[in-house]
């Protein structure tokens, strides 16, 4: 970045750093200590979808590489498109193994990004919920190399619950990078795996 670019207010975007996807696991064990929310075992990848022979090649070709894996407990990894047109790779694991959701979380990412579709993923989340039932995601900005929690409230209207994000935000700001822009907390409403 040159001094035009300073004077000019322009920035470099930040990099995506995959591997920040790993630290996820060991926040877990924070967030439980702390919060009681637990890991549910579902998570997803979104992007941006494109048309093309080269796109479905590829996210045909993660989906079936992570369905390969002999290890796996839950049920196939799916291909969803929301009311908003963007694509979501479910995969789902046992609780107790969001080690392996993580796994196939930055497969994922990493596949599409080799292929040249790096430009059109949007997050990653991975499910929590506590002992009441309430629904919490922990969402990695792909474009920020980010994470936010993102807390829906139950019930008809979308609104989330402000109060519990913040007090996650505090929790996990030793564990993961979490994003400082709260306006860059973007809802994630009815997506798959949360």
């Amino acid at each position: 970045m040159g001094l035009l670019d300073i004077l000019l207010g322009r920035t470099k975007p930040v990099a995506p750093d995959l591997d920040r996807l790993f630290a996820l696991p060991s926040a877990a064990v924070t967030l439980e200590a702390a919060t009681g929310f637990t890991p549910t075992g579902r998570g997803a990848v979104c992007f941006a979808t494109v048309e093309g022979a080269a796109f479905e090649q590829t996210h045909h070709e993660v989906q079936a590489l992570l369905d390969a894996d002999t290890d796996r407990t839950g049920p196939p990894v799916r291909l969803l498109r929301d009311e908003h047109g963007y694509s979501w790779l479910v995969s789902h694991h046992s609780p107790d193994e969001l080690s392996l959701l993580v796994n196939d979380l930055h497969a994922v990412n990493s596949a599409m990004e080799v292929n040249g579709f790096g430009p059109q993923l949007l997050c990653s989340l991975a499910g929590f919920t506590d002992t009441g039932g309430r629904p919490l995601a922990l969402v990695y900005l792909y474009k920020r190399g980010t994470f936010y929690p993102f807390a829906p409230l139950p019930g008809p209207e979308q609104r989330r619950d402000n109060a519990l994000e913040l007090q996650v935000k505090a929790v996990l700001e030793d564990d993961l990078r979490l994003e400082p822009d709260l306006s860059r907390w973007f809802p994630v409403w009815g997506a798959p795996g949360l």
